[in-house]
């Protein structure tokens, strides 16, 4: 099993993985939409013996407030075909997905899910810096992770996403 970057060619892969893990095309038809209009950050695959089996896509988000705008990074989504589930694919692709961003400069990554799986990666509720969403979600599953340290101090406000994911 490799973790790489996405090619081409795993497109159609990618979007398989997405709907199964999923259940339903919002998150693949997120992607492809992304993807299509140059909002893909980092896209990595998980390959097992030239299938792909796991995905992780990272997109710009902006935190706004009165006094600062200040760039990051989100995480949506992350996905592993139902029968490869609990085998530490998720947690392959996400130490991938995060050494990238900090290679790539991201002073921090946002994500909305599950509040049992990412705080082991080390993300926690983004009330904690006194950011929100721009979703009206439960505070525990929206999250934050510095990857600089100090980077979100005084840096309170809304967490925006790309337009795409208004359009999906």
């Amino acid at each position: 099993m490799i973790v790489r970057p996405e090619k081409p060619e795993d497109i159609p892969a990618i979007r398989i993985v997405n709907e199964r893990a999923f259940g339903r095309t919002a998150e693949a038809d997120l992607v492809d939409t992304l993807r299509r209009n140059g909002k893909a950050a980092i896209s990595l695959v998980a390959d097992d013996d030239g299938r792909v089996v796991g995905h992780i896509f990272f997109s710009a988000v902006t935190i706004q407030s009165r006094e600062t705008e200040l760039m990051g990074i989100g995480l949506a989504p992350l996905a592993v075909i139902p029968e490869r589930q609990k085998q530490r694919i998720g947690s392959m692709l996400m130490g991938h997905g995060l050494r990238r961003c900090r290679e790539e400069d991201h002073p921090f990554v946002v994500v909305l899910g599950h509040p049992n799986y990412y705080p082991r990666f080390g993300f926690v509720p983004a009330s904690n810096f006194g950011i929100k969403s721009e979703y009206d979600v439960a505070d525990e599953v929206f999250m934050v992770m510095e990857l600089r340290e100090g980077a979100l101090t005084g840096c309170a406000g809304v967490a925006k996403y790309q337009p795409e994911f208004n359009e999906v």
